[in-house]
């Protein structure tokens, strides 16, 4: 038996303490309407006033696993913009298109009639690589020209030797790896010259989506001509800097889409940047919101939202587990005059017990006496 606790009327935000409200009151509850058990043996109605007994039922104490979920707004799109910036001379004279897909060894945008092709990489091409004219000459060498070598030989072009990278200091701009670079600028439309200039190539993690496009055919080079983002359909979802503890990468959830269609999903990364609040608009009092941390979450199946461009959603995260514990309704617990709480047997006796985890009405307990298919009085 699997228990899931759902908290979607719950704002988001201030979980923790909000939680620890929710919590009391159940047991305040609890404790009432189980007919003031604790109370019972001191107190007395007076005479002559009718008293009634208040409605219980039984229930077990039954093995489950007992799971604590939360459900947060998020927004379905393809993540954060990252902008590009046009480098070296020239004037932009053409752009790809909103909504075009990009890949690498494709080209990005035209600057003088030239391609700017895209390379996947971590280190931009900071320098212009020119290969030795002699042997005496020192090479090139660096991360920028691996970024090269790697994606000339993803293309399939033929680099020649590589020498060993042992010391982490990047690859050499070697004479073959330059007549490389001339026979790939002459496939792609470039002058061949081996020589490859800051500006001709736009490196980027992966494949892009350009999103929004600033510059247009005519303009200078030097300056943000479009922003792109990731090909792939993301949900992000800003969460409260003390909230986000309980969420890791990896971790299933499920997105609640515009018409209710509830789809599986993982949480893909948890942001590191925490990002400040906006002024006024936390609480109902006026006060700031509390610092956020964005988790991306991506959708297993991305045919699931085919159809969607950006859309908000609901992403319910499973924040706690407990396997295998025994658990009551939470209106099963009484509170004790002592401090802590028990549960009371149908013969009225009371059995002390410690309290876990909290989820959808359930409670985890423990203690001796306790066990799976005792059972104790609730409120009906």
């Amino acid at each position: 038996m699997t228990v899931s606790g759902h908290s979607a009327e719950r704002p988001a935000g201030r979980y923790g303490r909000r939680f620890a409200v929710l919590a009391t009151a159940l047991v305040v509850i609890g404790a009432a309407t189980a007919g003031g058990i604790a109370l019972h043996a001191h107190s007395h109605a007076p005479a002559g006033v009718p008293t009634s007994a208040p409605k219980v039922a039984t229930a077990t104490v039954t093995r489950a696993d007992l799971s604590d979920s939360r459900s947060l707004p998020g927004t379905l799109g393809y993540g954060t913009p990252t902008p590009v910036a046009g480098r070296g001379t020239g004037v932009v004279t053409a752009l790809s298109a909103t909504g075009s897909t990009v890949k690498r060894g494709r080209t990005l945008y035209r600057v003088d009639d030239q391609p700017v092709v895209l390379f996947y990489g971590a280190t931009p091409l900071f320098r212009t690589l020119v290969a030795p004219k002699s042997a005496a000459a020192k090479p090139v060498r660096g991360r920028d020209v691996t970024v090269v070598a790697d994606n000339l030989q993803a293309l399939g072009y033929d680099i020649g030797h590589r020498p060993p990278d042992s010391d982490g200091l990047g690859a050499t701009y070697t004479s073959s790896l330059a007549a490389a670079v001339k026979r790939w600028q002459q496939h792609v439309g470039m002058t061949p010259t081996g020589t490859l200039g800051v500006g001709r190539i736009v490196v980027l993690p992966g494949p892009v989506r350009v999103g929004t496009v600033q510059a247009r055919p005519g303009d200078p080079v030097q300056e943000t001509l479009m922003s792109v983002t990731s090909t792939t359909k993301t949900v992000t979802v800003p969460v409260e800097a003390d909230d986000a503890n309980g969420i890791t990468a990896g971790a299933k959830v499920t997105i609640t889409l515009p018409d209710d269609r509830s789809v599986p999903g993982k949480v893909a990364s948890v942001g590191q940047s925490v990002q400040s609040g906006a002024p006024g608009e936390g609480d109902q009092d006026g006060q700031d919101s509390p610092p956020t941390l964005d988790v991306a979450v991506t959708p297993l199946r991305s045919s699931d939202v085919a159809a969607l461009t950006s859309a908000p959603v609901q992403v319910r995260f499973t924040t706690s587990t407990r396997h295998g514990v025994l658990t009551v309704p939470v209106t099963a617990l009484v509170a004790v005059k002592q401090g802590g709480y028990a549960l009371q047997r149908p013969d009225g006796t009371l059995v002390a017990v410690t309290t876990g985890l909290f989820a959808d009405g359930r409670v985890e307990v423990g203690g001796a006496g306790v066990s799976a298919g005792m059972r104790v009085e609730t409120a009906s």
